[in-house]
């Protein structure tokens, strides 16, 4: 397995370590829920350094760029950063993503760990015509730091004299000085940093954040923090044969200007004409039980699926996103083993700023 600058840091912090995706990770360092509360209620930190860094380049980058992806960085500001579907010709995602806009034809795109090598082969593929660069930097480390504390602690000792930028900086929104890049964007719901820097200076910086009280935390916080804010889950909540219009992202296709011809546009068309025949929705779970992935759902429509669920520790209960027919209405049943547990649906986020939003 491939191990990130942080690896060492990790084990000495006591970090249950597990696969993920080809990369050796923790998964907590002790206790999951503990970590998650401390996100939730104060600030916590993640290494994120199994992400893929990719920065474009050239004079074709935006024309390329919104060729590529179903939403439109065409109306991006220099600094500004968006979330965007990648499709196949189908509609399918490829994977999901954050592009930024980093002034003079330059962008920096953040894709998932585990589609490293199908993300930078597609894209390979689609640059024909196109005067683009593609440099994939594996040299940088990514730090998250997360929770409605962490950017006022954390600020003192971002690097490059950033701190107060940063601090000034919007939701997606970013500032870079001296190979050191700070967004504000995060995958728990909660306000912080992703933060990408030279590996030596990720270290450093991971030591100066373990000082001040900003706890690490593992991937099995960062699943269950995602989760309660709604946020899908690449290769779960979406995949290749499944379209943003299916996956609640709706929201992330821009169709205007209508001669952007973006991949799969012509497919996403044709389906919203027609009507998706299935939608992602939340799940509270109303007994006993735990949902998890693959459970059947019960709707008045027909069946559907638990594409993520667990045990929501903000919320004391069972939450999941499940793929149902569109048709169905908001009272369910889960098949959990052998027994059969009402459900009811909710609009995700289910937390948001620390509160329940159901």
């Amino acid at each position: 397995m491939k191990k990130t600058a942080l690896n060492e840091s990790h084990v000495a912090a006591g970090a249950q370590l597990v696969d993920f995706g080809g990369w050796e990770m923790p998964l907590h360092y002790g206790s999951q829920i503990e970590e998650h509360h401390q996100v939730r209620r104060f600030a916590g930190m993640f290494d994120v350094s199994h992400m893929t860094i990719v920065d474009v380049a050239g004079p074709d980058s935006q024309a390329w760029l919104a060729h590529l992806l179903a939403n439109n960085v065409g109306r991006l500001a220099p600094g500004k950063g968006l979330y965007s579907c990648m499709l196949n010709s189908a509609g399918g995602v490829v994977d999901d993503l954050i592009v930024y806009f980093l002034g003079d034809d330059r962008y920096r795109v953040v894709v998932n760990a585990a589609t490293r090598a199908a993300d930078l082969e597609w894209m390979a593929t689609t640059t024909d015509g196109f005067d683009v660069r593609i440099e994939e930097r594996n040299e940088l480390a990514m730090l998250a730091v997360q929770g409605p504390q962490a950017c006022a602690i954390a600020a003192p000792w971002i690097p490059a004299g950033l701190g107060e930028a940063a601090l000034a900086l919007a939701p997606f929104a970013a500032v870079i000085e001296d190979n050191v890049f700070v967004a504000r964007t995060g995958y728990t719901g909660e306000d912080g940093w992703e933060i990408v820097l030279a590996e030596t200076a990720a270290i450093a910086l991971w030591d100066e954040f373990c000082a001040t009280g900003i706890k690490p935390c593992g991937l099995g916080a960062r699943d269950t923090l995602r989760l309660e804010a709604g946020l899908n889950l690449y290769g779960q909540d979406m995949t290749t044969s499944t379209t943003p219009l299916e996956s609640n992202l709706a929201w992330t296709i821009a169709w205007e200007p209508e001669a952007r011809e973006f991949i799969g546009r012509a497919a996403l068309e044709d389906q919203r004409a027609a009507g998706p025949a299935h939608k992602l929705i939340g799940l509270v779970l109303e007994g006993r039980g735990i949902m998890r992935a693959g459970q059947t759902v019960q709707t008045s429509a027909g069946p559907g699926v638990i594409t993520s669920g667990g045990f929501s520790p903000t919320l004391e209960k069972s939450i999941a996103l499940a793929r149902v027919p569109a048709d169905a209405d908001d009272r369910c049943k889960i098949e959990i083993r052998k027994n059969v547990v009402d459900a009811r649906v909710v609009r995700p986020p289910f937390v948001k700023n620390g509160a329940s939003k159901i």
